[in-house]
């Protein structure tokens, strides 16, 4: 667990037990019975949201789903360390792209666990950055074989991402629908509407 996983987990626990002693309070006061219980699913539902909250800090790649379609960048990969535990981890700088391959203004930075097949790709795609040559990408659909038996997407509404041997329900790369597979291409060229030249 990273220092910042850390940190967000152990501010969610300080919610429960700051929501633990109010309900306590809460508990001897004379009110109905079914105010009570609105209250106690009101301050359970407000914890896990908090958890759920911090996963964005800004400042911090966040471990949530990749856009759709995005340009890199920029990237880093940090290859695994058993001796400390590490399990790796890579970070990409994105900026969501539109319908017409116009990037949105609004960088922001994903943590990906580590593969040795994404590292592999992400550097691919930094060597391109640096040589003058815009990458972009798309996110990737976990999914069941479909038709012939070849692995492909699954249907448009699905998120990006839940490898399926996740870390359980408390995971947040799990629960925010996190991709492990991200496929970069070179950045497409934006669709501009025609001009209208006399």
């Amino acid at each position: 667990m990273t220092g910042l996983e850390t940190s967000v987990l152990g501010l969610s626990l300080a919610y429960v037990l700051l929501s633990t002693i109010l309900l306590a309070v809460l508990i001897w006061l004379p009110i109905r019975r079914l105010v009570k219980i609105a209250a106690i699913l009101a301050a359970s539902a407000a914890y896990v949201a908090v958890f759920f909250a911090t996963q964005g800090l800004l400042g911090w790649s966040a471990p949530v789903a990749v856009p759709d379609r995005f340009q890199v960048l920029w990237t880093r990969v940090l290859e695994p360390n058993p001796s400390r535990g590490d399990p790796g981890a890579v970070h990409l700088w994105l900026e969501e792209l539109d319908d017409a391959n116009l990037p949105s203004g609004v960088p922001r930075a994903y943590l990906l666990p580590y593969s040795p097949e994404l590292a592999g790709r992400v550097s691919a795609a930094q060597a391109e950055i640096e040589k003058g040559h815009p990458q972009g990408g798309r996110a990737q659909y976990f999914g069941s074989p479909t038709h012939a038996g070849v692995m492909g997407f699954v249907n448009a509404g699905a998120p990006p991402g839940g490898d399926p041997s996740g870390g359980g329900l408390l995971d947040p790369e799990f629960l925010g629908g996190q991709s492990k597979s991200v496929d970069l291409i070179p950045l497409p060229r934006p669709v501009l509407p025609p001009k209208n030249i006399p």
